[in-house]
């Protein structure tokens, strides 16, 4: 069978090697990318069937029940129909405020079956929806209003050119979100504003890269910090990790601190 590729790309510009080591790049794996994600906003596009079988695709809000996606939809809407008729849907979820290029961002797939919560599940996800969508306690408790959990079969993240992965039921259900991630934004415009020559230094030493001219941080999670690197070749992204997980928003200013450290100590033995 022939190796799937883009053929060739002409005269378009080709993404720079590294041309050292890359200290430590680490990162979450494409199941915990997929919690974070779908915890990060509330409104996603649904594919559902017709009764003719056909693709249909609405915008949805949700809420999550243990990483489980809570609809509530109505059966006056064609979705809310044809998950009636057909249990079989997925949500695509893309990341919030996505940069000038959409494709460079974030976004995830999860497919599986709808089914109806009963119970003490039906009281759970109901509250899992309202903590999510607070507006839809004006209509969640109307008689054409249904619950629906999206029970998760499979999983797709896409991380933006050239960086994927998929993820099993399983693996999605037991990881964890990023304590990070979601909170990050002020302190990466810290870094960048006020720490563009640790970031540079990072980039040479820790990340493979010791003829970028420029560093931008564009990502911090757990495990360690996604930089845009310029460079004579053209751009490129890579990864600095920190010398051990942390476990919360307020850890990343020593860790981030420790990755200058140690840029800086390489930089002066070399």
């Amino acid at each position: 069978m022939a190796t799937l590729d883009h053929g060739d790309p002409g005269d378009a510009p080709s993404v720079p090697a590294p041309l050292t080591d890359i200290a430590e790049s680490t990162r979450p794996t494409a199941a915990e990318e997929a919690r974070t994600l779908a915890s990060t906003t509330n409104v996603a596009t649904l594919a559902s069937l017709t009764s003719e079988g056909d693709p249909w695709a609405s915008f949805v809000t949700y809420g999550l029940l243990d990483g489980q996606p809570v609809l509530c939809v109505s059966h006056m809407a064609e979705h809310g129909r044809n998950l009636a008729g057909d249990p079989r849907a997925s949500l695509a979820i893309v990341t919030p405020n996505a940069d000038a290029d959409p494709l460079a961002s974030a976004r995830i797939t999860l497919a599986g079956t709808v089914d109806r919560p009963t119970g003490a599940e039906l009281t759970a996800a109901r509250d899992a929806h309202l903590a999510a969508v607070p507006a839809a306690k004006y209509y969640v408790d109307y008689s054409d209003f249904t619950l629906w959990i999206l029970r998760v079969q499979r999983v797709r993240w896409v991380g933006g050119y050239g960086r994927m992965d998929s993820a099993t039921a399983e693996d999605y259900a037991a990881a964890a979100e990023d304590p990070v991630q979601p909170h990050a934004a002020g302190a990466i415009t810290h870094l960048n504003d006020d720490h563009s020559a640790s970031l540079l230094a990072m980039a040479h030493h820790l990340g493979g890269f010791p003829d970028a001219t420029g560093a931008e941080c564009t990502g911090a999670d757990r495990y360690g910090l996604d930089l845009r690197v310029t460079t004579g070749r053209g751009i490129a992204y890579t990864r600095v990790g920190y010398a051990t997980p942390i476990a919360s928003i307020d850890e990343l200013r020593s860790a981030t601190v420790e990755l200058a450290r140690r840029a800086r100590a390489t930089d002066r033995s070399d």
